[in-house]
């Protein structure tokens, strides 16, 4: 069956953060995943986790300015000691969480940037970070977003991905696959999942369009999860969505799935 973690960026906002994670358990969740965990005190995410047995699924690394519009400096010549402070700082909470899987933001693509130096850049920096993480025992993830939702991302196919980590060559670089951003910019998804699953860290999922949740849009959830019972996915799938009302009104499709009480 699948394994479902609540993305507490996107899931039960009505409330404070740090009460998504009691929110997330006693709506069945028995993991959670979330963008940056930077701005509160390890010790506090790992009470709220242990206060309602929960497992950290994922967060990604610092990001650079997000606030200012930044989304990764992964690719981004110039900011290499900056990113390689980050993968120290992220692996700290990491092991403090116990969580074993890290997302790495490409970042946008300057205007008139050369595109073989970004590539580089990005290469270079992934290695760095994969030799680290893998040291730690987590898995480092990249993942493609539609040009739609963030015009400018560097990585936006599975194949380029693929590519990349190709050319890393580091058994911990793993795809993040989220079916949301790849049926907008590539489809055959359930192809795609078949032919690279050993590759595919991470999953994440929202209906299309709207970002809301599945049975809101066309894509055909059901039978995408019983396509990853049938290969034998065992990973968490992020539930990165936008509630189309609230959290708990649109947790219907996940009835069959979450573990109440």
């Amino acid at each position: 069956m699948p394994r479902f973690a609540a993305n507490i960026s996107f899931l039960f906002t009505e409330i404070d953060f740090l009460d998504r994670f009691a929110a997330a358990a006693e709506a069945g969740f028995s993991a959670v995943e979330w963008h940056f965990p930077y701005g509160f005190d390890t010790h506090d995410l790992a009470q709220r986790l242990a206060d309602n047995g929960l497992r950290a699924a994922l967060f990604n690394l610092p990001p650079g300015d997000w606030d200012g519009g930044e989304r990764g400096i992964a690719c981004l010549p110039g900011r290499v000691a900056e990113f390689e402070d980050g993968v120290g700082r992220a692996i700290d909470y990491a092991k403090a969480l116990g969580c074993r899987r890290i997302n790495c933001l490409a970042g946008l693509t300057p205007a008139g940037a050369d595109i073989v130096a970004l590539r580089e850049t990005f290469v270079s920096n992934l290695r760095h970070a994969a030799a680290r993480t893998a040291e730690a025992e987590i898995t480092l993830l990249i993942e493609p977003i539609n040009t739609v939702d963030m015009p400018g991302f560097y990585l936006n196919y599975s194949k380029q991905a693929l590519s990349i980590i190709d050319e890393v060559g580091a058994t911990n670089l793993k795809l993040q696959y989220d079916v949301y951003h790849m049926h907008i910019m590539e489809g055959d998804m359930a192809s795609t999942i078949e032919a690279k699953l050993a590759r595919i860290g991470h999953i994440q999922i929202a209906d299309v369009p709207g970002r809301h949740e599945p049975g809101t849009g066309e894509i055909d959830y059901p039978s995408l999860f019983d396509q990853l019972d049938r290969l034998g996915y065992g990973g968490w799938i992020g539930c990165e969505y936008k509630p189309a009302t609230t959290t708990a009104e649109g947790l219907g499709w996940a009835e069959p799935y979450l573990v109440k009480g």
